[in-house]
């Protein structure tokens, strides 16, 4: 089967994750700013699709080479074999992107990228004028930095965030990416308790399942790629059948999701049914202050408001206040808060055992992380 150098683009502070998931699949690769490289086949395009919870999309790459010229640009983009990707129906349009690159001109880039691909393919399928473009899609994009001309092909189509359970979403919604990426950077195991206090649509709470389940993040969705007539449908087929084979539908957790607005209560549970995952976690309207417990070695995570609006900053370290008072009795417990207010310590009352800057979206953010105590180890059994 035919070998592509892949790139799996993430967000920037998730690469590492982005790299830690795909050795976890068993593909080796090279994290970078922003991407995590590597190479495979069709199988492990597919596997990467469907597996990877961080990522944001999966791209060929088609060439690389360098280009200071418009005239490079075009020679070196027309010499590589379109016709092994394209059809002569392909709907292709470019994207562009230059950084700190003699072609600093992205639409100039982009049109030149599209005009070379289009006089290697008329010569190739023999058509003059203009290509129909009225088939399948295959997104490229020319990325240009310090005159390093990449050009790649999209194959996941929508994002890979987009996993297809979120039917309604709250004001200022987290990325099923970015959730999923919340979970992972805790110390949280499926054996043991899971709270989101301002739980909105259930986001963080339905990434944390789906992990717990060993559910494959892509299982509810479709890919570009798909529909590429070189792509063989019993690839995908054998690769989705692997992954509902690898779920654990049985296992028992005990996540729990709580928010003071009760209509949003509503839409976590709509959301958490529409994936299959009704029953595995608890959805309660509740203040973050009442929230009491007597269990233990727990994870809390939450992405409370940021108070990025006017009139609401103060609403906001109120609730800080609370978050520090409410949780400070539980010491075996460990607790994760995203926010993007660099002031929270001197709110909660406590300064956090580590930091880790993340993005969401642009907004740069900060995860506060508090370590709780670790369970007694098991002791070891005396050899006779």
């Amino acid at each position: 089967m035919k070998q592509f150098k892949i790139i799996a683009t993430a967000a920037s502070g998730m690469e590492a994750l982005v790299g830690k998931e795909l050795r976890d699949l068993g593909i080796e690769c090279q994290v970078e700013n922003g991407k995590a490289i590597f190479h495979g086949d069709i199988e492990t395009i597919a596997t990467a699709n469907l597996w990877l919870r961080t990522a944001d999309r999966i791209k060929i790459v088609v060439g690389e080479f360098k280009a200071v010229t418009f005239d490079e640009l075009f020679e070196k983009t027309k010499a590589l074999p379109w016709e092994d990707i394209l059809p002569m129906d392909a709907e292709f349009p470019v994207a562009g992107k230059s950084l700190k690159s003699t072609l600093f001109s992205i639409s100039d880039c982009q049109a030149i990228t599209k005009k070379a691909i289009v006089s290697r393919l008329s010569e190739v399928y023999h058509r003059y004028g203009r290509l129909p473009e009225s088939g399948a899609k295959f997104p490229l994009e020319v990325a240009l930095l310090k005159d390093h001309v990449t050009i790649t092909l999209d194959t996941t189509g929508p994002s890979l965030f987009k996993r297809g359970y979120r039917l309604e979403k709250g004001g200022a919604p987290l990325k099923e990416n970015m959730a999923a990426a919340l979970v992972m950077l805790t110390s949280w195991r499926k054996d043991r308790p899971f709270y989101d206090p301002v739980c909105g649509s259930g986001t963080i709470c339905i990434e944390a399942a789906l992990m717990g389940h060993n559910i494959a993040p892509g299982f509810n969705r479709e890919f570009l790629c798909e529909q590429w007539d070189w792509v063989d449908a019993a690839i995908f087929e054998k690769v989705r059948m692997e992954a509902d084979a690898k779920a654990d539908y049985d296992i028992e957790l005990d996540i729990m999701g709580s928010d003071i607005d009760g209509k949003m209560i509503q839409v976590a549970q709509r959301n958490a049914e529409e994936i299959g995952l009704g029953d595995s976690i608890v959805f309660k309207q509740m203040q973050l202050k009442d929230f009491t417990t007597e269990k233990e070695y727990g994870v809390i995570v939450a992405n409370p408001p940021y108070g990025e609006r006017l009139g609401e900053e103060e609403a906001v370290q109120q609730l800080y206040r609370e978050m520090g008072e409410t949780y400070r009795p539980l010491k075996t417990w460990s607790k994760y808060i995203l926010t993007s207010d660099l002031t929270f310590e001197t709110h909660y009352k406590a300064r956090a055992t580590k930091k880790r800057k993340l993005y969401n979206g642009a907004l740069r953010t900060d995860l506060f992380q508090y370590w709780g105590t670790r369970p007694p180890r098991a002791p070891r059994e005396s050899k006779e």
